[in-house]
């Protein structure tokens, strides 16, 4: 058994101490759309579900640049960075443009405008921060408050419906869709994003990242890797259905009236656990023996994630103490790229995502093991992703007629889990061209109790890392668990 890498909030701010964050430079770069390019984009169903949720942050942990005279990597960090930014934001142009609110008595529309005002770039240093204060490694576990790690993410505190311009809003200027801040620290460099989440998914987000390291290191393989393939190019045409109605209208005359009110978060630890390679195959394989020794028949062979979830879920349910009749549910994504006709597989920027609940009791999920509980997460997925028309149906149709937004994360179902992010997001291939990342960390913004972010393992080979959101004692408690524990490990060294 290893242990996990946990961060504790503690109240306070950046401002103070040694984890002061100085604001060096704040620039808006610009970026125009090519001729004959679309001025306004429609947003689709699945990007207007999500104006009520915070915006999507996710930063790396790089190493500090080599400083030897005479070598490339000395150049200064915002020299490399901030030019591949523009370039990168050229290939995303609507990423800096503004949505915009039109009002149509007892309607409402929301579209992109390519107005190309602008993303945020921010530098900032805090030489009394280390990467070790940031991504709480190397074990064994330790309690990393909230603060500095808040003040390392640009445009916290805002709803994605917060930067739509509504008439008659005067010069009150929207906030930017996608802002990044790069922050020197004592011994490394934090590279942070917020995007929108009404303009784009986790696809999206990294698909960005993605192109903005491989233009920062000069379209080669960085510091010590051969040259990989460069991103594929952004498509930015929005799906609909066809006879769809486009500009989509919104039940109600102000886009403010879909947002829940907004509540402050309770207190919540973070902890971040690493499964190896080795670890989830053996999940994986544990799950459907067990499945095939209960004469069930599954929907679909459970797949390594669904049984690294379905081990978080049941271990979980335990922490929280659930009585065995309470209901409880985890929430997925589908993937729609390459599912649904008229979406490609790669490059499509937008929301392209689906939620998947599969639901029970708690006495279920915990009490009939492993392979019972990552069957329900592969039936809820399979009864999606196998059915195209049911996909739309489900995720589009049904969405125009009872227009259900997402709650932001602090009115998430307490009995809950949900999982957001990708394994197969290229997070540690981000090499801006003087060394891969060392750590990933999910921004404040995206915090809630059962929220549960899965990246890709450090080290590769299939490994997996889940940062979790739990109330304080359930965190605890969850650490403490054994079965949980016994298939988590120490990540690899950087």
């Amino acid at each position: 058994m290893q242990s996990a890498d946990c961060n504790t909030p503690m109240q306070g701010s950046a401002g103070g101490g040694s984890g002061r964050v100085q604001v060096i430079s704040r620039q808006m770069v610009r970026a125009e759309a090519p001729p004959a390019s679309e001025e306004e984009i429609h947003l689709t169903p699945w990007d207007l579900r999500m104006l009520t949720v915070e915006y999507f942050q996710d930063g790396i942990v790089l190493p500090k640049p080599n400083r030897d005279p005479g070598r490339d990597d000395d150049l200064a960090v915002m020299d490399r960075l901030s030019p591949a930014f523009a370039r990168a934001l050229r290939c995303f142009y609507p990423l800096a443009g503004r949505l915009v609110v039109g009002e149509h008595g007892d309607t409402a529309t929301v579209s992109l405008l390519c107005t190309g005002e602008g993303a945020e770039l921010v530098h900032a240093a805090a030489p009394g921060v280390t990467a070790a204060d940031v991504a709480a490694w190397p074990p064994p576990p330790r309690d990393t408050p909230r603060e500095p790690v808040s003040s390392l993410f640009p445009l916290n505190g805002l709803l994605c419906v917060d930067a739509a311009a509504s008439p008659g809003a005067g010069s009150r200027r929207p906030a930017p869709l996608l802002a990044a801040q790069v922050t020197e620290l004592a011994d490394a460099v934090f590279v942070a994003v917020s995007l929108n989440h009404a303009a784009g998914d986790g696809t999206t987000f990294w698909h960005f990242v993605n192109t903005w390291s491989y233009l920062a290191r000069g379209g080669g393989g960085g510091a010590d890797s051969s040259p990989p393939p460069p991103p594929p190019p952004p498509v930015l045409k929005r799906w609909f259905p066809d006879g769809y109605p486009v500009p989509v209208p919104l039940q109600f005359a102000k886009v403010q009236h879909a947002v829940q009110q907004r509540r402050p978060p309770p207190p919540l630890h973070e902890c971040a656990f690493h499964f190896s390679g080795d670890s989830v195959r053996n999940l994986k394989a544990r799950a459907n023996a067990e499945l095939a020794r209960s004469g069930e028949t599954p929907a679909a062979t459970v797949s390594s994630l669904q049984a690294l979830l379905a081990h978080l879920w049941r271990s979980v349910c335990r922490a929280r103490r659930l009585e065995p009749s309470q209901r409880t549910a985890y929430v997925q994504f589908v993937g729609c790229r390459g599912r649904v006709r008229g979406v490609p597989a790669a490059g499509y920027v937008g929301n392209a995502v689906v939620p998947c609940r599969a639901a029970s009791t708690a006495g279920e999920v915990v009490g009939n093991g492993l392979g019972r509980a990552a069957g329900l997460l592969a039936r809820a997925v399979a009864s999606l992703a196998k059915d195209e028309a049911a996909l739309v149906r489900e995720s589009v149709d049904r969405w125009t007629e009872e227009q259900r937004f997402a709650p932001p994360a602090a009115a998430q179902a307490v009995a809950a889990i949900v999982a957001g992010n990708s394994p197969r997001f290229d997070v540690y291939g981000n090499d801006f061209g003087w060394g891969k990342p060392v750590a990933v960390r999910c921004g404040p913004e995206n915090a809630a109790d059962g929220k549960c972010t899965v990246y890709e393992g450090r080290g590769g080979g299939g490994a997996v890392c889940l940062e979790v959101c739990l109330a304080p004692d359930a965190m605890a408690r969850l650490v403490a668990d054994e079965e949980f524990m016994d298939a988590v490990s120490a990540p690899p060294c950087p």
